[in-house]
């Protein structure tokens, strides 16, 4: 353990859930206000922070799909959500905690955001800039898990930082299994022949073929992102089997 930083560089991957605050849909201000300060105390810190936020508070891809609607339109529909949530959050970061921020969106909407070009993205980390990935992909049928892997390779980051609703990821459902054990550690393979919910496959398998190590933290609890940049408090590390 260490009060310093056990990661230079991270992504962090964010559901579109975790701006509603105790709304049921949508965004709550507070929320986003809370998640800023976390990240300036991040950057300030001295650590690189690239983020991926999810649209499922607005708009889910895979729901319109379910629904009726074209898979590809319903999928290009959520990667719109993902813009709107990375410009508030852009706004509460910028605005609010005076923090350099970019977003980079995947689809070129050049009146509201950058396009995403790669060398860009790391220059922007480079000068101390906190750069927010939207727009997936910009491919339909890929998840903004996938998303979020693609682009920390792309970035060279040491984890991915994945905030889910719980503090891990554990041998069964917490939620209906009262004595489900929460898993310090877990490799890749675990992951997928188990169906562990982390991320979805492709995107673990993603991870694994690039030996991406993949942090599984609660976006509840209290300075967990804090914490587990340092190695600290409750996660679980999803990454390669000890030899």
């Amino acid at each position: 353990m260490t009060d310093q930083p056990v990661y230079k560089r991270i992504l962090l991957k964010l559901s579109g859930e975790s701006l509603m605050g105790d709304k049921e849909f949508g965004m709550d201000v507070d929320a986003i206000t809370r998640l800023a300060q976390e990240l300036k105390e991040l950057v300030d810190s001295g650590v690189q922070v690239c983020v991926v936020i999810g649209g499922g508070n607005i708009f889910r891809g895979i729901a319109g799909s379910a629904a009726g609607m074209d898979r590809t339109s319903a999928d290009y529909m959520g990667m719109l959500a993902t813009v709107m949530n990375s410009l508030a959050l852009q706004d509460a970061l910028e605005n609010k905690m005076g923090l350099q921020t970019r977003v980079l969106s995947a689809i070129p909407m050049p009146t509201v955001c950058e396009a995403y070009i790669r060398r860009r993205a790391v220059r922007h980390l480079e000068k101390g800039r906190l750069v927010i990935f939207a727009a997936g992909t910009g491919n339909p049928f890929f998840t903004t898990d996938t998303a979020a892997t693609l682009r920390a390779i792309e970035m060279n980051c040491d984890v991915i930082m994945k905030a889910t609703q719980v503090d891990g990821v554990y041998d069964a459902d917490p939620k209906k299994v009262a004595d489900a054990k929460r898993l310090d550690k877990v490799t890749y393979e675990d992951v997928l022949a188990k169906n562990l919910k982390v991320m979805d496959a492709s995107a673990v398998a993603l991870a694994r073929d690039n030996n991406l190590s993949i942090l599984v933290f609660s976006q509840h609890e209290k300075d967990a992102l804090q914490k587990a940049v340092r190695g600290q408090g409750k996660f679980t590390l999803v990454g390669k089997r000890e030899e």
